[in-house]
């Protein structure tokens, strides 16, 4: 009799955790090698979930693809450890008794760029043509947090095999995937692409995994399934815990059938006793097959309160946008950043935008600079976020507070290394790259968490993103931002330019895209200051002639910050007639240098509207 012939007439118990067992016999190393170094150890733990009264045991493959194989420089040995993880599975099962999933885990979590849609699908074939080989009962694709990829990984095993297919998605939240996608239409979506079983595992327990079925109907073909972990997860002297008795665990497996679910078993923190506990509550219930749900009232989303300025993007579309970035203050001391700000906005610059902490040295946080330009001075913010600073918590608790504040301009990037700052010893975070970051602004526009939880309102950001093209291919640059405005990123910034070539090469090469970008000019202010930024500070090159007429200011500062003043109205003299956005960055507080430069920029657009041609500043 095969698995869904079973799944017909009966409710089966899956085994539990094998990651948990190792875990706890101080097991430290790649889990998947151990089907080669030391297949006994795999063989006793299905044995012991078989004894337990497991009618499905699943391989020691969650891992066992050549991406997560990567990390322990084994990444060639996939197929050899998937085929010896069959072998050691079809051993310990008895003869025409329990039934054994070949496994194929998940590779993204929140983070897309994990991997490619290319290399995932590369790896699951690999997988899976190697699992079939052994002749298994069934191919279980377990924790995909990504449902795209779990479609995907679907759709390809459904042409390769008419093996049957156990599908489970995993959730942040109870109910509700990543994307937002509630649990009962991505289980119905499953079913509709081909697979047998479906349902969910990892990360809740018990409790939330009932919760999530609640809102279930029974699929019209397929079964449902559920492997829970053990309870939520904890951590006592450093290692990760499961406070959980199996009798409760026992009790949920009830509940659980009481929602329809005819495949149970165990994840994270689960072991043999749980589900001895969950088969001696199962054996004897019949499955459902009749399951009322009770329409619950949707949750309305709001629509994001309309801005009343008009966005920095739509008019960087058609007209003249100025942005000036202004460091917030390394001291307590606000006075005179608060000036610098006021007077620029007073000038007519669109936006003072102010950097998150910049080459990793610790400043009063943008988001309370920006609130009080905003709320004290009427002056309009564009704050930056790093991925550096926050995980993810962090990140979305930053983003909600800046929607409460009305602060909608946000520049997502990915910050420098801690290495280069005051803190060298500091940890960089990095959950996400800048281009995830700005998915998951997005993502809050549409009202829906991080998690896949809705907010009730929608945010309203407008996001901009980093353009570096100080690079010696600039083609590779372009691809990197055409991939962030895939994420969706409305306009660009970019970093310092300090050639009329380089902005001339920059147009050239974007001049296909529709999307705004934001030349960056910065005036030097010493020959010290041109070699730093030279040398030292990433992503940003100056030119032999530059760096020579910084130098023949020699120690004279007042003659070198004219000369540098200079050489920035000789870059806007191209960079006005290309580009609608330019991006001033003000030198340590110097707003005076900036304010000369706004009102050159205003000069030069006078004259154009005039029909004058204006002669190159440096003649």
């Amino acid at each position: 009799m095969t698995l869904l012939d079973r799944l017909k007439t009966d409710v089966l118990t899956a085994d539990g955790a094998m990651g948990t067992l190792l875990y706890s016999h101080g097991i430290d190393f790649c889990y998947e090698e151990l089907n080669t170094e030391k297949p006994e150890i795999i063989e006793k733990i299905h044995k012991d979930y078989i004894a337990a009264g497991a009618d499905v045991i699943q391989t020691n493959t969650y891992g066992a693809n050549a991406i997560k194989l990567a990390r322990y420089g084994i990444e060639n040995r996939s197929r050899e450890l998937n085929t010896a993880a069959i072998e050691i599975a079809k051993k310990a099962a008895a003869p025409g008794g329990q039934f054994v999933l070949g496994t194929i885990g998940g590779i993204r979590g929140i983070r897309k760029s994990t991997a490619t849609n290319a290399e995932i699908i590369a790896s699951v074939r690999e997988q899976a043509e190697s699992l079939l080989s052994g002749d298994p009962d069934g191919i279980l694709f377990e924790t995909y947090y990504d449902f795209d990829e779990l479609s995907d990984s679907v759709k390809l095993l459904r042409t390769m095999s008419d093996v049957p297919i156990i599908a489970q998605v995993s959730m942040h939240e109870p109910g509700v995937l990543q994307n937002g996608l509630s649990l009962n239409e991505a289980l119905h979506r499953l079913e509709g692409i081909g697979a047998d079983v479906v349902g969910v595992n990892c990360r809740l327990g018990p409790f939330h995994t009932l919760q999530a079925f609640e809102d279930v109907t029974l699929p019209e073909k397929a079964f449902l399934s559920a492997y829970p972990n053990a309870s939520l997860l904890d951590v006592e002297d450093g290692r990760i815990v499961y406070e959980s008795e199996a009798d409760y665990f026992g009790r949920a497996a009830v509940l659980l059938r009481n929602e329809g679910v005819r495949l149970i078993g165990g994840c994270c923190g689960t072991t043999p006793k749980h589900i001895e506990a969950a088969k001696k509550r199962l054996v004897g219930l019949p499955p459902l097959t009749e399951k009322k749900v009770k329409t619950k009232k949707p949750i309305v989303i709001q629509e994001a309160k309309p801005s009343t300025d008009v966005s920095i993007c739509e008019k960087a579309k058609t007209a003249r946008t100025v942005i000036v970035e202004l460091d917030t203050p390394k001291t307590l001391l606000t006075e005179k950043f608060i000036e610098g700000a006021n007077k620029l906005y007073d000038a007519g610059v669109d936006a003072v935008t102010m950097a998150d902490n910049s080459l990793a040295s610790p400043r009063i946080s943008n988001m309370a600079m920006g609130a009080t330009l905003k709320l004290q001075h009427d002056v309009r913010s564009l704050v930056h976020i790093t991925c550096r600073d926050h995980n993810l918590i962090g990140l979305q608790s930053h983003l909600m507070g800046l929607d409460a504040l009305g602060l909608h301009d946000v520049l997502a990037i990915t910050g420098d290394p801690t290495k280069i700052g005051d803190f060298p010893g500091a940890t960089d975070v990095y959950d996400v790259s800048s281009p995830e970051l700005i998915q998951l602004i997005k993502q809050l526009n549409d009202g829906i968490s991080f998690s896949g939880k809705p907010l009730k309102k929608k945010a309203n950001f407008s996001v901009a993103a980093a353009f570096n093209p100080n690079v010696r291919v600039l083609d590779r640059a372009v691809k990197r931002l055409e991939k962030k405005i895939e994420c969706g990123a409305d306009y660009f910034i970019t970093q310092p330019v300090f050639t009329k070539e380089k902005i001339v090469d920059v147009y050239e090469a974007t001049k296909h895209l529709s999307t705004p970008i934001f030349i960056g000019i910065m005036p030097l202010t010493s020959m010290r200051n041109a070699e730093f930024l030279h040398h030292e500070v990433p992503g940003i090159k100056l030119s032999d002639e530059t760096l020579e007429r910084m130098r023949a200011c020699g120690d004279d500062q007042e003659r070198a910050a004219k000369e540098g003043i200079q050489i920035a109205k000789e870059l806007l003299d191209t960079a006005a007639q290309i580009f609608n956005g330019i991006y001033i960055i003000t030198p340590f507080l110097r707003y005076d240098m900036s304010m000369e430069l706004i009102h050159y920029i205003n000069e030069l657009d006078a004259l154009k509207e005039r029909g004058i041609v204006h002669a190159d500043s440096s003649n």
